[in-house]
């Protein structure tokens, strides 16, 4: 299973990407640098702890702001004070955008949200097979080649055991837990720009998000029933 509980990814690590599907317009490569502040503040009000994240830099060798000169990731991992220092302060999240307005939101999984993510293609199959048998589903993040469903924190013990009970997990599952992150629309990466396959809900506070192991069993069930098991990306 990769990266269980959003195990950090080495910057300099070497990314394999499957066959993607063709980018929407929304996922075109940014040429705007829009203002994140309302972003990073409405995801703290979800109790959602957050972190700004390095900018794509067209001019930088690598596309990314960041100093490092093999980075792998541009504009896709947090800058320079780093992922620990993510927070639902919200002073210093104004601070922090009041200085980068057009830094990427990263979303620090594991306190206020995790997701479990997985290919487009098939996501939005089991998207829609999910619908139809009614299995409730929370905010959705989309990128050209993955989607993430959204989840209420989990422990690393009682994903463990969801898994164990499994035949059989779809090898391109990928579970995002305590240190991991997402980054939140529309921040960009080198990919395009990140959107809401499925938006939070406008509620103050946010809708509760569902339960990992009611998302991931009928999500495991209908990949192995209808045949989707993409290949890792």
């Amino acid at each position: 299973m990769r990266e269980i509980l959003g195990r950090r990814r080495k910057f300099r690590s070497r990314r394999t990407r499957g066959s993607a599907p063709a980018a929407c317009p929304e996922l075109s490569h940014p040429t705007d640098q829009p203002d994140l502040t309302g972003v990073a503040v409405a995801a703290i009000h979800r109790h959602w702890p957050v972190v700004p994240g390095a900018r794509l830099t067209p001019a930088s060798p690598t596309g990314c702001g960041c100093p490092d000169p093999e980075c792998a990731l541009p504009g896709d991992h947090p800058a320079d004070m780093g992922l620990l220092a993510a927070t639902t302060d919200e002073r210093m999240v104004r601070w922090w955008w009041s200085e980068r307005p057009a830094a990427p939101v990263l979303l620090a999984t594991g306190r206020g949200a995790s997701a479990v993510s997985l290919p487009a293609a098939a996501a939005a199959r089991a998207l829609a097979a999910l619908d139809r048998t009614g299995v409730p589903t929370g905010p959705v993040l989309a990128t050209r080649d993955r989607w993430a469903l959204l989840v209420a924190p989990y422990s690393l013990p009682r994903l463990g055991e969801l898994l164990y009970v499994k035949d059989h997990v779809p090898g391109s599952l990928r579970f995002h837990g305590e240190g991991g992150y997402l980054l939140l629309p529309p921040s960009a990466e080198n990919t395009g720009r990140v959107r809401w396959e499925r938006p939070p809900s406008e509620t103050p506070g946010g809708r509760s998000l569902p339960e990992v192991g009611t998302v991931l069993d009928a999500l495991v069930d209908t990949l192995n029933a209808r045949g989707v098991n993409a290949p890792d990306l």
